[in-house]
């Protein structure tokens, strides 16, 4: 297939599933109350409805982005694609609380499979640094829009046709990503890939720090730092984390190489990705419950109200390659993060008052810095590493950014608890989110020259012998 061509049909049927993920996890928000409504649920019932999702897909990335790099990212990719295709069609036909949120966990198995896989696919399909770039905007580009459209679409098929319309509606659009995804070229595994046995060690390790680390800061805001069941949460996690390190740095073929680690470029993509995640996301859900227990709108007015934040996204992300192109990365990240950071205290200076016309012009300076941040960070972290190791990165990749999701939600929620006001809680989280934007820029720009001039991570010598 012509070179442009199988590009072409690579970043369609990736950005497609990509839409998918993010679209289901936008979209259920608006749901809540009609489920609560149909299944007769509880509040936390109503949570575990969406964390089930986010904890399965943020714990099990590593072990998606090691399966792509080890069988082939289309296979895996096209497997995840199916998974969540089949658990979106039983969302839907759930008869009771326990069926939904047995098939969020579904959708979340086959969510961390795809999105590693498809990264990995878009990086291998476009190997030079202009195209990479152009590609990630694409993707990230079409991913904001499904974040923008998530809570209107949501809006409008609940009240037209009811909450089960939301997860039906990833059925065919699914199966149209697999038909696209079986027109791709298979790539070849590398025999450098196929050598490598599996780490099961790692992998329950892995599993075990981002799940028990996802857990506690889920069940934070309703304990509080100093509960027993939150500290034991923490330091669980921190003895997972340990054992993970000591297991990936006593292998000679692990399945996280601690080398990338050793990147500055690598290194500082993964924080800058991890703190526009917390930041953003936090702020999505301090506006929600203002938006909906504040104000009392319904979920077609929050969908609405959400516009001057998500309406930008798509937009910035497709223009990101020129901007690249005008500033050089080096500029435009450390660039997006300060205006990130302005965009943060200037809702801290207006926010207990809420006026609506100056609380809207603010918000698209955070849209637009989110929407610059992501593709420019992710075109910087594939660049670094060999295509061997494409999918593991990724995963790390999307890992860092689900993981800071969650930690800005939890901390977001636990402030306004602490505050026992949703105005002053935001105001707070506000400031932290300002300060983390203003480090994690400075520190890209201080990194950024070793960044560019940084030759992708090769596969072991062990691993190098065994290809040829």
């Amino acid at each position: 297939m012509n070179t442009r061509i199988q590009q072409r049909a690579v970043l369609l049927a990736t950005s497609i599933s990509y839409v998918v993920v993010i679209l289901d996890t936008s979209i259920v928000n608006v749901a809540l109350a009609p489920i609560a409504t149909s299944l007769a649920s509880g509040l936390s019932g109503l949570q575990w409805v969406v964390n089930a999702y986010t904890l399965t897909f943020a714990s099990l990335l590593l072990s998606g982005g090691t399966l792509g790099d080890r069988i082939g990212a289309r296979n895996v990719y096209i497997a995840g694609l199916a998974i969540f295709t089949g658990a979106s069609a039983l969302c839907g036909m759930a008869s009771g609380l326990a069926m939904l949120t047995g098939a969020r966990i579904a959708q979340g198995i086959g969510a961390a499979l795809l999105v590693p896989a498809s990264l990995a696919l878009i990086n291998r399909a476009c190997p030079h640094p202009r195209e990479r770039a152009a590609a990630f905007g694409v993707w990230a580009g079409l991913g904001g829009l499904a974040m923008a459209a998530g809570p209107l679409i949501g809006g409008v098929l609940i009240g037209l046709i009811g909450w089960r319309s939301i997860f039906l509606l990833n059925v065919p659009v699914c199966l149209a990503g697999i038909v696209l995804a079986l027109r791709v070229d298979t790539e070849v595994t590398a025999a450098a890939a196929r050598s490598h046995r599996f780490d099961i060690a790692g992998q329950i390790a892995a599993i075990a720090t981002l799940a028990l680390l996802n857990i506690t800061v889920i069940e934070l805001p309703a304990y509080g730092w100093s509960a027993p069941v939150v500290v034991a949460g923490f330091a669980a996690t921190l003895v997972a984390g340990c054992a993970f390190v000591a297991i990936e740095t006593s292998r000679s073929q692990p399945m996280l190489p601690v080398a990338l680690f050793r990147r500055p470029g690598f290194s500082s993509a993964i924080f800058v990705s991890m703190v526009s995640a917390f930041a953003f996301y936090g702020l999505m859900f301090d506006l929600s419950l203002y938006f909906q227990h504040q104000r009392g709108d319904t979920p077609m007015q929050t969908g609405l109200a959400f516009l001057p934040l998500t309406v930008v996204v798509p937009a910035g992300s497709l223009l990101s390659k020129r901007a690249a192109g005008w500033l050089g990365p080096r500029t435009l990240v450390a660039g997006a993060c300060m205006l990130a950071a302005f965009g943060y205290i200037g809702l801290w200076a207006i926010v207990c008052h809420f006026p609506s016309l100056p609380f809207a012009l603010a918000l698209p300076a955070i849209g637009v810095a989110a929407s610059l941040i992501t593709p420019a960070t992710t075109a910087t972290l594939m660049a670094s590493v060999d295509s061997s190791r494409s999918g593991i990165a990724a995963a790390i990749l999307n890992a860092a950014r689900q993981t800071g999701a969650v930690l800005g939600v939890a901390m977001s929620g636990s402030m306004i608890a602490f505050a026992h006001s949703i105005a002053n809680g935001m105001r707070a989280a506000l400031v932290l989110s300002g300060a983390m934007s203003i480090v994690a820029g400075v520190l890209w720009w201080l990194v950024a020259n070793h960044t560019l001039t940084e030759a992708p991570i090769q596969a072991s010598p062990i691993v190098k012998q065994a290809s040829s």
